[in-house]
């Protein structure tokens, strides 16, 4: 079999010399090969005789596929038998990022697919640079999401995710003059070989009609409008394991019969399929803006439909493994859903519809059985972000669930006033229904509180916050029900595969690669943080790693940026609380600086290249205005000769899971800078932590425990802390706030128009005055630019002594193994979900 490519006179690959021979199980080079020679005749997509690049990574993955396929059923024949609790995590999004690394990675068959590609010609690393990256998700909420499936995979967990398959995302991201544009994701233009249409499996959602009581009192929602949920699984592979589970996305469709042939025909075009294009809508966008009733009409729907197509699909296996009539008593020991923030919220709902609608429970029974099911993940304390639907909206689009909230909510306001008469002034707060007749609105965190088993915050501090402020009424009732489980991320994919140089090293100074799955074993590096010989080697993989950054921002940005300059990177969705503002601010004044000294004085700094990322959402008007900032200004400092080999700035475009695997191996400074209290908990600064970076930022979110672990002296600290800042705001509103003159003097310079003639007085409005709506700083980027500068100076100090600094780096992956998913995930099973191992055999 020889290994010979052959092109044919377009110029494309031909995999004529491979035998085509299925081997779906295939371990070897060669029958690997042959096994993608298969795919590339027999599961064709594309014309004949091309094998491209692009054909080559489809026959790739469908390779990679078929033994992803005989594990999964293994795995799931394997509950089956077993039948153990298993938990369903339910999510509006899933930050997969690319497949085909992951998978062969936890497979452990890197080596050889690169061998087997080898043969066509081929580099494993340009085949997988062929893949897009799944649009399911926005930020930290979807990432998590998936880094919680690859540990539940990898803990042989019986779990399930449940998502839905957003065909354009929440959108592409281009820089452009005129700053941030967005156009339509195309990850499903052609189509994913990752996933598997299950067209067996599918419901029925109704939105809208109205509820209909029978003469024995029961009640049955009726009419409306109805589309189908149809099933899409995406396989996920454990580390070296055989489980194999499952993402099951909902897409949802409706039926030929809902096609009007006779209006079609009539040359009535729209209105004969008016219930295709509304089940299209759907699953089209991430997030659709929610200005108009409209919008807020279709999110609610996504809601809904994620949450009644996975809790029918969670009961129908639930009823298949017994005989009925059913005992669900039992449920809640087979059942564990988690709702991932309040997206989710209607399962609670829906649930207790299911259950007294359809299968003819009595509600205290069906109450039962809900409240041990469900538990609830708070993700935010930003009063906006705490979703709160109008009662209209919701009567018209859900009245069968109106009336269950109602319901819950007269018996909570029932349960208050029988035991707890000194929360009385309390409880218009704490109630699910707000009826103020201005603006009725249904609080879906309280509903989530009142009805889950247990809430979590997903930080030390988050969870303290949530027990003292957010939720501290809730907690005199139930102090039991609230929890901390601190995010962790997969060690798997944020080191192992995406920073291979750093991960030889580790395992060759620690003398075992299980830190991968035992990420606490890297504290073993400690010992070793001032030996010459590892430090040689860590410089080595961080300038290979900056190296490849480097290639990839000019080949974004156009940008060439230089690799011996301290690498300083802040990704992250583009808001005020995250504060790009103040780093962008303190950049500003870094060049005023700059401009200003002698051209020997300037040899004396720390050279930087300072890159932002992320996006801004469509319709949030400042956090456009900070990208276009940033933007512009590296336009002027990136080609002014005096300044740009001592600062650059740069904006890489469209921040996804595939950009952030470059980027953070690549960075030295990372910044988390939020104004404390905000963040509940973030979890790019572990990954950049865990790949050596070190972290400037304040006591925020994980900040907190990252700084406890890998030790305060290796952290760059500046700000003001969550108890001041109560304090601060009020001192602001009183006219109290003494701005530092260096703050006053960026402003002021942004203002000279040295950065061209945008108009960036509303954004700096926001930082001034001391009250009113969008006025008064409330994220205090002014009262902490002070100490942020004086810590930024610290930075450029310890960067200057490389010694100092390798020390520093390599202390910083060493106190990384708490932030480890695995970890997290193990204290859900155990302390939330109570479920357990289950191994395949």
């Amino acid at each position: 079999m020889g290994s010979k490519v052959e092109t044919n006179g377009g110029g494309s690959l031909v995999a004529a010399k491979v035998a085509a021979v299925a081997n779906p199980l295939a371990e070897k080079p060669d029958e690997i090969a042959s096994n993608i020679s298969y795919h590339s005749q027999y599961s064709p997509h594309f014309s004949p005789f091309k094998f491209e690049l692009e054909q080559a990574y489809y026959a790739t993955a469908e390779s990679v596929r078929d033994r992803l396929i005989q594990q999964w059923n293994e795995t799931y024949l394997h509950f089956h038998k077993v039948d153990p609790k298993q938990t369903y995590y339910l999510s509006m999004e899933f930050l997969q990022g690319r497949a085909l690394t992951n998978a062969i990675g936890n497979l452990n068959i890197q080596d050889a697919y690169a061998d087997a590609l080898r043969k066509f010609g081929l580099e494993l690393e340009e085949i997988t640079e062929q893949e897009k990256d799944a649009a399911l998700g926005n930020g930290g909420l979807g990432r998590l999401a998936s880094c919680f499936l690859d540990s539940m995979a990898t803990l042989n967990l019986p779990a399930w995710g449940y998502g839905l398959r957003y065909r354009y995302g929440l959108f592409k991201q281009i820089i452009a003059k005129e700053g941030q544009e967005e156009v339509a994701e195309d990850w499903l233009e052609k189509f994913s070989p990752w996933e598997i249409v299950r067209h067996d499996i599918l419901y029925p959602v109704k939105f809208f009609g109205q509820v209909e009581v029978n003469p024995d009192g029961s009640r049955k929602w009726v009419g409306g409008e109805v589309v189908q949920a149809l099933a899409y699984d995406v396989p996920i592979p454990g580390y070296k394991t055989k489980n194999t589970i499952s993402l099951r996305l909902w897409e949802a469709k409706a039926h030929a019969d809902d096609f009007d042939l006779f209006l079609f025909n009539d040359g009535q075009l729209e209105s004969a399929s008016v219930l295709h294009s509304r089940a299209q809508q759907i699953c089209s966008v991430l997030y659709p803006g929610d200005a108009t009733e409209g919008g807020k009409l279709l999110r609610l729907k996504q809601q809904y439909f994620l949450c009644s197509a996975s809790l029918q699909d969670i009961i129908s296996r639930f009823k298949e493994r017994r005989q009925g009539p059913w005992n669900w008593s039992e449920f809640p020991t087979k059942v564990a859903v988690q709702l991932n923030d309040t997206h989710p919220t209607l399962s609670i709902p829906e649930l207790m519809r299911l259950l007294m609608d359809d299968e003819g429970l009595g509600w205290d029974e069906a109450w039962e059985v809900t409240t041990k099911t469900i538990a609830y993940t708070n993700h935010t304390v930003l009063p906006e972000a705490l979703e709160k639907w109008s009662q209209p909206v919701m009567w018209k689009l859900l009245p069968r669930h109106m009336e269950i909230i109602q319901e819950i909510d007269k018996r909570f306001a029932t349960l208050i006033s029988k035991t707890r008469l000194d929360l009385e002034s309390e409880l218009s707060t704490m109630r699910i229904l707000d009826n103020n007749p201005q603006k009725p609105v249904v609080r879906m965190a309280n509903l989530c509180v009142v009805s889950a088993h247990t809430v979590n915050g997903v930080a030390q501090l988050h969870s303290d916050i949530l027990k003292s402020e957010l939720f501290a009424n809730y907690v005199s009732i139930w102090p039991t029900k609230f929890q901390n489980k601190t995010n962790g991320i997969t060690p798997r994919r944020w080191i192992s595969f995406c920073s291979p140089e750093l991960s030889r090293i580790i395992t060759k100074w620690l003398k075992t690669d299980q830190w991968v799955t035992n990420l606490d074993l890297l504290t073993g590096l400690r010992q070793f943080a001032d030996n010459e010989e590892l430090q040689a080697e860590w410089l080595a993989a961080k300038m290979a790693n900056k190296q490849r950054l480097a290639q990839y921002v000019l080949q974004v940005t156009g940008e060439s940026i230089d690799p011996d300059s301290l690498f300083d990177i802040q990704v992250k969705r583009i808001h005020e609380y995250k504060r790009q503002l103040l780093n962008i601010l303190g950049v500003i004044y870094r060049y005023k600086k700059l401009k200003e000294m002698s051209p020997e004085e300037r040899k004396s700094t720390t050279p930087r290249t300072v890159m932002f990322g992320g996006k801004a959402f469509a319709t949030y008007t400042n956090a456009k205005r900070i990208v276009k900032l940033v933007d512009d200004v590296g336009a002027v400092v990136n080609i002014d000769p005096e300044v740009n080999s001592y600062l650059k700035v740069v904006f890489v475009p469209n921040y996804n899971v595939s950009v952030a695997e470059v980027l953070i191996p690549g960075s030295e400074l990372s910044q988390h800078i939020s104004t404390a209290g905000m963040e509940a908990s973030g979890t790019s600064n572990m990954k950049f932590a865990l790949n050596g970076c070190l972290i400037i930022g304040t006591l925020d979110g994980a900040n907190v425990e990252i700084r406890e672990e890998i030790g305060e002296e290796n952290f760059f600290l500046f700000g003001a802390t969550a108890e001041d800042v109560p304090r601060l705001r009020k001192e602001r509103e009183d006219g109290l706030f003494k701005p530092d003159p260096r703050f006053e003097e960026a402003k002021k310079f942004i203002r000279s128009g040295v950065f061209g003639s945008y108009d960036y007085n509303p954004l700096l409005e926001s930082l001034e005055g001391n009250s009113g709506y969008g006025r008064g700083d409330y994220f205090l980027v002014g009262y902490d630019f002070a100490s942020y500068m004086d810590a930024q100076e610290k930075v450029d100090e310890a960067y200057r002594d490389k010694k100092r600094w390798l020390k520093m780096s390599i202390l910083s992956t060493a106190g990384s193994g708490k932030f480890s998913s695995d970890r997290t995930i193990a204290q859900y099973a155990k302390e939330i979900w109570n479920i357990e191992e289950c191994r395949v055999p």
